[in-house]
């Protein structure tokens, strides 16, 4: 087996390749969300299992369930016996959005400083690439047996992600699942993702009158859709900030410590801002639930007349503390705002999309060699169990459809990834640690 030495040389000796390969994957605009570019999510597949291919995999399908995007599954096999190990990522990316906010051109792969910065250089084309820099590390002298399943529609909710499960369990089962799609503590500082928020997604819709009419005349009297949606907002929270929807389940966060200037400058948040909400800004942060308002329909302020506004409708995002479910979180929810509405206004609430929250217990031989791994590549620094605001429900798919395996949640971000934003960018240094821990734990895992 490889020593520790020849393993960092080799990652070393192969990351100018690596790095090819994922700038090419980049330059795919794999955005799932847009359906004029639905070519590009195919053709996103078709590179991801031309790599594969070229890595000498026994076996390379593209495939799809239920009319959804295109996943790619491949497999090559290890020593008779050893563990099955099951590498996951993701093709498609988020949106690039408004290309004035990006200071280079989102789809063209620019090195800066100590970054590179593309729509999907991290979320998650970094996760297929540093997969397959930890197996071309061994080449055909692989110590474990690896399965690779890089999904097509994660940034779209995964919604077909159960019936590929499904369809194709036997070929995807395996004793340890790696998916490759969170982040680290911070630089130079690894972590295993232990635990995920979930997440419920409501529109929000308020009627008073039938039409508009003149605020002049009736202005006084006739209560306006815009005063009534935004009297039943004040009401999601306390005055400290602090979630004011009852029933919803909080629980406590792993002992970690995020100082206030670390904390202001990652978030982004204005010298001035003070924070919202109680408690340690870990638990506030990972294990509470919060809410937040995403999207207002109104009339616009340029061009707004004097009139009552009959009808308004808000989008609330509300993430759900794990231990908590999300059919609890939605009842409780709706209960609120039902109960909150006022001057008798006609209440509408659509459910948009919904996600389990994910609590991982991180023990056993399989998170002992993860760790050990992490240390190692790390050069003895040793991982951090932190938990994780954002949502991936289909995490949860994973750990419903193999209950047997180890689940281990890794991945190339950093606190100034900037993932589904302008300028997202990953981190060329630890992204180079990443792949080596990821082929010190194959390594362990064979053990």
């Amino acid at each position: 087996m490889a020593s520790s030495d020849d393993i960092r040389a080799r990652v070393t000796d192969l990351m100018p390749g690596i790095r090819r390969d994922l700038e090419d994957l980049v330059r795919i605009e794999s955005v799932s969300a847009d359906p004029a570019r639905s070519d590009q999510v195919q053709r996103s597949a078709e590179a991801v299992a031309e790599l594969f291919r070229a890595e000498g995999f026994a076996s390379v399908d593209i495939v799809t369930a239920d009319g959804g995007a295109p996943a790619v599954i491949a497999h090559k096999p290890g020593p008779e016996g050893a563990p099955t190990v099951l590498l996951y990522a993701h093709h498609d990316v988020q949106p690039e959005n408004d290309h004035a906010e990006w200071d280079s051109p989102p789809f063209e792969p620019t090195e800066r400083g100590d970054r590179l910065y593309a729509r999907g250089a991290a979320d998650d084309k970094a996760g297929i690439a540093a997969h397959l820099g930890a197996l071309r590390v061994f080449g055909d002298d692989l110590p474990v047996s690896v399965t690779m399943f890089i999904e097509g529609e994660e940034e779209v909710g995964s919604e077909t992600l159960p019936a590929l499960l499904a369809e194709h369990q036997e070929a995807l089962r395996a004793d340890v699942i790696v998916i490759a799609d969170s982040g680290n503590w911070d630089i130079g500082e690894p972590a295993l993702t232990t635990s995920l928020r979930g997440l419920v997604r409501v529109d929000v819709e308020v009627r008073t009158m039938t039409h508009a009419v003149h605020s002049g005349m009736w202005g006084g009297l006739v209560p306006d859709a815009i005063m009534t949606l935004t009297r039943l907002l004040s009401t999601l929270h306390d005055d400290d900030g602090a979630l004011a929807v009852d029933g919803l389940h909080s629980q406590p966060a792993a002992d970690v410590e995020y100082p206030e200037e670390r904390l202001r400058a990652e978030s982004g948040a204005l010298p001035g801002t003070s924070w919202v909400g109680r408690g340690p800004v870990v638990e506030r942060l990972w294990t509470q639930p919060a809410l937040t308002i995403t999207g207002l329909d109104a009339p616009r302020v340029d061009g707004a007349s004097n009139t009552l506004t009959p009808v308004a409708r808000a989008k609330l995002s509300l993430r759900v503390a794990p231990g908590d479910t999300t059919a609890n979180a939605e009842a409780r929810l709706r209960e609120h705002l039902e109960k909150h509405v006022a001057w008798g206004a006609q209440l509408t609430v659509t459910t948009v999309d919904t996600g389990e929250a994910t609590q991982i217990d991180a023990t056993g031989p399989a998170y002992d060699a993860a760790r050990a791994a992490f240390a190692e590549a790390w050069d003895g620094t040793e991982p951090v169990d932190m938990g994780v605001g954002g949502s991936i429900p289909f995490i949860a798919e994973f750990l419903d459809a193999f209950p047997e395996a180890s689940v281990l949640v890794t991945g190339v971000e950093d606190p100034d990834t900037r993932a589904h934003g302008a300028n997202e960018g990953l981190h060329l240094a630890e992204f180079e640690r990443v792949v080596l821990a990821e082929a010190f734990l194959l390594r362990n895992l064979a053990g």
